[in-house]
């Protein structure tokens, strides 16, 4: 893996993933599937640096009190795994390596926190648990359906990976919570993720019903993979994105749900955010929080992760 300059919360670096001693890795993953017409997307390849640099003026407060999560921010079982090397115009290459490197991950006993990208890089993450012991739920928070077969004879692209995900048998359910507005979708494509069996839950709904309700649709003894797209915030907590929704989950919809998971979780992947459009940085400060929120929530009540997958 390439070395970051520095690390996610001043985490220890260990980029030789056979060596991973640790129960939560982050990992860059700056590079997808390209479509042919790159687009405003293309400066998502900046976020795992970005993240990075503004989660430095967190890093000070380890050991100190978290008020969202009621306890200290240790983070003291989380290790910096870097970058995915990476091509712009390399799909097949960048869904390799990034496959290659999760499941090393995953193989060294550690739960992987993967910072995009665009979201076309959960495909390849998802597709290195396959062979696990126990299937996987995504819970995606996204404002779009991310279901199209294909776009511009791309299908591994940014527009496609819920579609993906729906035909890996290691995948047992899929929730999408935040959905609004207009992308991409057609009505064949909502008509299909229903079919797939998705439980699709628009902003609104979740508004309406709550973060609790939600939680309840989570099995109990399911293991979760975070699929987080950053235009599933409203633009209000979280700008920095190329495709703007109004009417987006609150930051405290967003930290109740993550918070929620708690040993749950099987991994993340944080997407589509654009640095380039950030205001302040505030988008790189909340996407800091939210990593770090759901990395000390997947910690057990005896202060260690939850390591109950099997990886034959």
């Amino acid at each position: 893996m390439n070395k970051p300059e520095v690390s996610f919360l001043g985490a220890p670096v260990e980029t030789d993933l056979t060596k991973l001693d640790a129960r939560i890795a982050i990992l860059g993953v700056p590079h997808g599937w390209p479509y042919p017409r790159a687009g405003s997307t293309a400066g998502c390849a900046d976020a795992p640096a970005a993240v990075r640099r503004r989660s430095q003026r967190l890093s000070r407060f380890r050991g100190n009190w978290d008020f969202d999560l009621d306890r200290p921010m240790d983070l003291s079982l989380m290790v910096d795994a870097g970058d995915v090397p990476g091509d712009a115009t390399d799909g097949p290459g960048n869904s390799r390596r990034t496959t290659d490197a999760v499941r090393a991950i995953l193989e060294g006993g550690a739960v992987p926190i993967c910072i995009g990208g665009d979201d076309s890089v959960p495909i390849p993450i998802l597709r290195a648990y396959e062979g696990a012991g126990r299937p996987i739920t995504i819970l995606q928070i996204d404002a779009h359906l991310d279901f199209r077969d294909e776009m511009d004879g791309v299908r591994d692209g940014y527009s496609s990976p819920m579609r993906r995900a729906s035909e890996m048998a290691h995948v047992e359910r899929i929730i999408q919570v935040g959905l609004r507005g207009v992308g991409s979708a057609r009505a064949s494509d909502v008509e299909d993720a229903r079919a797939a069996g998705n439980l699709l839950v628009t902003a609104r709904e979740l508004r309406e019903l709550g973060v609790p309700w939600l939680l309840e649709q989570v099995a109990q003894d399911a293991s979760v993979f975070v699929a987080f797209d950053g235009d599933g915030l409203d633009p209000s907590v979280f700008p920095a994105v190329s495709a703007l929704t109004p009417g987006g989950l609150a930051y405290a919809e967003a930290r109740d749900l993550l918070a929620g998971i708690g040993p749950r979780l099987a991994g993340a992947a944080f997407t589509e955010f654009v640095p380039a459009l950030d205001v302040h940085d505030l988008s790189a400060l909340v996407l800091s929080r939210m990593i770090s929120i759901l990395s000390e929530s997947a910690r057990s009540p005896t202060g260690q992760v939850k390591r109950d997958l099997t990886w034959g």
